[in-house]
């Protein structure tokens, strides 16, 4: 809605000046105008216009940190922002439960955490959520290890247990979750250590040959300590799940996953190497095999966790592909948007969201015009893992 400014033309100067302080002042940025239906107007604001707007935050609920957020959209108002609850520490392994956040209206509020699963001191975590658009029912892929447990233990084989592939799934958007059922031996080799599913949301095929899969991207090291990304599929809305195809490409790790406009899909990968980009690969059979395209040389980046997501489908500014990172070669920090309208071939423009520290993110529609975001950040680079904000942003100021 427009405002119309009124005529002072007539009153003394020092008045319009005046009067022009509250009426003819801009709209705040990323701000819209309602009317509540006589005459008066109010200024609403996005989540996140103010800066930085932690829903997780060191301390609250019981918890001493949050880390890994994902963030799934499942219906017009509501959404839902995964984490895990750290009890202890900020530390990877140990005493970690599987937490999750509602917001009823549209991201302006949230509740307070559901707990999805604890298990004592174990460690339960790496959300990587997806929405069944059929059904409604949301499938939450994570893995479980034994909280006395370290990757270093788990990679030599010499671990008390190993990691463990789940699902747990959820009919009420969110509100409760089944009992966990393993899936480890359907989608994990047996030469693999260390495993993560996600972190990050998965997808449900739109288009195509392969319409209505589900992808979610995973990692794992093998026994020889090579780390490598790939993909876990279900055909019948999330019931069950296998193996889908490995990246050919070594150096790899967290990693996910986008439908493309012309049917294939693209892993986008975190890369150990030493490029500091971010790595590659397209499938062209729904992610049961992988070709590695190489490095994207435009995606600067750290040794970190990214988020890439299909905004829209269509021509020019409508093929709208969006990814999210710390955009700096050494360090977590800048955490910024890039939009692409080719599927990834060129980035054309970005967003910076916060200059101060930032680590793991993840996207999601917020509505027609605007990407909501979830991500890990702090007020400056010195306050590490602080929380975990959301926010949004036009897609108009990222080109």
């Amino acid at each position: 809605m427009t405002k119309t400014k009124p005529n002072y033309s007539k009153l003394p100067i020092l008045i319009v000046l005046l009067l022009c302080l509250v009426n003819c002042s801009p709209e705040p940025e990323g701000s819209i105008i309602k009317s509540d239906g006589g005459g008066e107007e109010e200024v609403i604001k996005f989540p996140g216009d103010d800066g930085i707007n932690f829903i997780f935050k060191k301390g609250m609920e019981g918890y001493s940190c949050y880390r890994i957020p994902a963030l799934l959209r499942v219906d017009e108002n509501i959404l839902l922002a995964f984490a895990e609850g750290r009890k202890l520490n900020c530390s990877d392994t140990g005493d970690i439960d599987l937490v999750v956040k509602r917001s009823q209206d549209n991201g302006f509020s949230w509740s307070e955490n559901i707990v999805i699963w604890s298990d004592g001191s174990n460690t339960c975590g790496n959300p990587a959520p997806v929405l069944n658009a059929k059904t409604g029912e949301v499938v939450l892929l994570a893995t479980w290890n034994n909280g006395e447990d370290d990757i270093g233990p788990i990679n030599d084989g010499t671990s008390i247990d190993t990691r463990r592939v789940y699902k747990i799934n959820s009919v009420d958007k969110g509100l409760t979750w089944n009992t966990p059922t393993e899936i480890t031996t359907s989608v994990k080799e047996s030469n693999w250590r260390w495993y993560a599913t996600g972190p990050g949301s998965g997808i449900q095929i739109k288009n195509g040959t392969f319409k209505d899969r589900m992808v979610v991207g995973c990692d794992f090291i093998d026994e020889n300590r090579r780390g490598y990304s790939h993909v876990i599929i279900s055909d019948d809305d999330g019931t069950t799940w296998t193996l889908g195809g490995v990246s050919p490409e070594s150096k790899t790790n967290e990693c996910e996953v986008a439908e493309l406009s012309d049917g294939k899909l693209m892993l986008n990968m975190r890369n150990t190497g030493p490029e500091n980009r971010r790595k590659v690969a397209i499938s062209e059979d729904g992610g049961a095999t992988w070709n590695y395209k190489g490095v994207d040389n435009a995606l600067v980046s750290p040794v970190v966790q990214a988020s890439l997501h299909r905004f829209s489908f269509g021509d020019n500014k409508e093929n709208i592909l969006l990814f999210s990172n710390p955009a700096d070669i050494n360090e977590r920090k800048r955490m910024t948007i890039r939009i692409s309208n080719d599927d990834g071939e060129t980035w054309v423009g970005s967003h910076s969201m916060h200059n101060g520290f930032a680590a793991y993110s993840d996207m999601e529609n917020y509505s027609a015009e605007r990407v909501a975001i979830l991500y890990e950040t702090g007020e400056n680079l010195s306050d590490r893992y602080d929380g975990i904000s959301f926010e949004t942003v036009a897609i108009e100021d990222i080109y």
